[in-house]
């Protein structure tokens, strides 16, 4: 049997505007909030950066925690954010590569020559 592995976190903009929300994948949903791939809070206010998760074995244990957290005040939200990431960094700045191809010294002079630069 599969086990299963559930997560909540916590996503956030440059300004600090917060989201809370639950997966089952997180990486495929952190990929997708980065590329605004849903219509919503997360792509109108640009919360791109992943700040805070946590990880559930029990997919009613990730939901209760989930709500449990919308109910939270932001500055108990900031509270928990702070005490494992007080920088507010990026915990998957390096989970995607962010260009597929990347031309190589003579491919990026012709470029350049082919847009006046």
């Amino acid at each position: 049997m599969k086990e299963h592995i559930y997560f909540v976190y916590m996503v956030a903009s440059k300004s600090r505007a917060l989201y809370t929300g639950m997966t089952n994948d997180l990486r495929r949903r952190v990929w997708e909030h980065k590329n605004s791939m849903m219509d919503g809070f997360t792509k109108q206010y640009r919360c791109h950066r992943l700040v805070y998760y946590e990880s559930f074995d029990d997919v009613n244990n990730a939901i209760d925690r989930e709500k449990q957290l919308k109910r939270w005040n932001r500055t108990k939200k900031e509270w928990l954010i702070a005490q494992r990431n007080p920088t507010w960094d990026d915990l998957a700045a390096d989970w995607f590569v962010r260009h597929q191809f990347e031309p190589d010294s003579k491919a990026r002079e012709k470029l350049a020559a082919a847009h006046g630069k």
